[in-house]
């Protein structure tokens, strides 16, 4: 979470000490891959440091998590999708693929659908009921550990087809991704966290894990895929806008994506709340102390990195990979009518200013740094009216719900207008 904003809000240079941390990890992550699974690739479990702590620790209910390394190779992926850096991606693509190769060797197919999944592992930090009544944490192939591999294989593919190395590599990833057990809406229609509906023993439960795949992967959104938002939606509503301090940031992300400015809002004034006691509080509680230092409580900083990164994902989101989707003001709540913003960052390196007013946009910068498509998303009820460069009209390619599709050159400038409605 403390690096969430990182990318979007133009400040990828300060990634830099977690990018050397992964790569610190490997060493000692093969030794816990060998020590732990007899498997090739490393792995680092939940609990890490910077001495390169990468086994299992603490409690099986959540020191277990084998999906750290998944998670954190999500980062190196995500700043060459926001800086097209080939020279970053060929310095990240052997973590990756190292981190790959672990799970290759760590998937087992389950009996019933004869999917792909992984174990013994839990869906941090959240217990089940079993059939007979007892609670349980340990599982196979949880909902987060699903979308975190698909990630992780997808991008590893992806790099090695940019860098145009291990076919074979690529073409076994994309085989087994297919395979993964998928997304599930359980029967009360929320999205589920494990291979079946069990019964939760804390229906509102600060963890929201199986969502990784709305924030911070993209897998699901409300415009690809809207059955899977709306049992993620379901799934919100039945834990609750209570949390600790960096629960209350994830839901702040979580509503954004789903395109709820207004919801998003109401979290991110309750991450602000002022809060004074300091007794451990896994419930509710959260809220920020007289200097906004977040409170878990108590203090925990990545609810502040979380909520920051929320607001930038209530004003500006991309998606997608060769040719990105930039939607502006994608979450803006009533309560921002008049505003802007300069110099956020999407995919595919683009930067960002934007101007609005009364609720609709008026203008928009595009600044590419890099060369390449994109499909830009204008606010909900309008639509593009103009895209010029340097004084003269650019071509777009409007589609019928009002998303336009640009050519975009390096370092070029587009200024973009907007009609008022559809």
């Amino acid at each position: 979470m403390n690096y969430w904003p990182a990318q979007v809000a133009n400040l990828s240079e300060l990634q830099e000490p977690l990018n050397q941390l992964i790569a610190f990890l490997v060493a000692p992550g093969r030794k816990t891959a060998k020590a732990y699974y007899n498997s090739r690739g490393w792995v680092a479990h939940v609990i890490t440091n910077p001495w390169g702590f990468t086994a299992p620790g603490e409690q099986a209910s959540w020191g277990a998590t084998t999906g750290g390394s998944a998670w954190l190779c999500e980062h190196l992926w995500t700043q060459y999708a926001y800086t097209r850096n080939r020279k970053f991606l060929a310095w990240a693509y052997p973590i990756l693929k190292e981190c790959a190769l672990f799970y290759l060797d760590n998937i087992w197919e389950e009996p019933e659908h004869h999917w792909l999944v992984t174990g013994p592992s839990n869906s941090p930090e959240n217990s089940f009921k079993l059939p007979d009544g007892r609670t349980a944490q340990v599982c196979m192939g949880p909902t987060i550990d699903m979308q975190q591999l698909r990630e992780l294989f997808g991008n590893t593919a992806r790099a090695a087809e940019i860098l145009g190395v291990d076919d074979e590599l690529r073409r076994e990833l994309a085989q087994k991704r297919a395979r993964l057990a998928p997304n599930q809406i359980a029967p009360d229609g929320r999205l589920q966290e494990w291979l079946q509906p069990y019964p939760e023993p804390e229906p509102h439960h600060r963890h929201v894990s199986p969502l990784y795949g709305l924030h911070p992967y993209d897998e699901i959104t409300p415009t690809d895929t809207p059955e899977l938002a709306l049992a993620t939606r379901k799934l919100l509503e039945g834990r609750g806008d209570e949390g600790t301090g960096w629960s209350l940031a994830w839901k702040i992300n979580f509503w954004a994506r789903l395109g709820d400015g207004d919801r998003a809002y109401k979290l991110l004034q309750m991450l602000l709340r002022p809060v004074s006691g300091s007794a451990m509080n896994y419930m509710g509680g959260g809220g920020s102390a007289d200097n906004l230092f977040c409170f878990h409580p108590p203090f925990q900083i990545d609810g502040n990195f979380g909520g920051c990164a929320g607001i930038a994902e209530m004003l500006l989101q991309s998606h997608g990979d060769a040719m990105p989707v930039i939607q502006l003001l994608p979450a803006l709540p009533a309560a921002w009518p008049t505003g802007s913003f300069r110099g956020l960052r999407t995919r595919g390196d683009i930067e960002v200013d934007l101007t609005w007013k009364d609720g609709r946009a008026v203008s928009a910068t595009l600044k590419a740094f890099s060369a390449g498509p994109a499909m830009v998303v204008p606010p909900k009820g309008q639509t593009i009216a103009s895209v010029n460069c340097q004084g003269h009209p650019v071509s777009i390619k409007p589609n019928a719900n009002g998303t336009a599709g640009m050519q975009l050159k390096k370092g070029q400038t587009y200024e973009v207008r907007f009609n008022a409605n559809k």
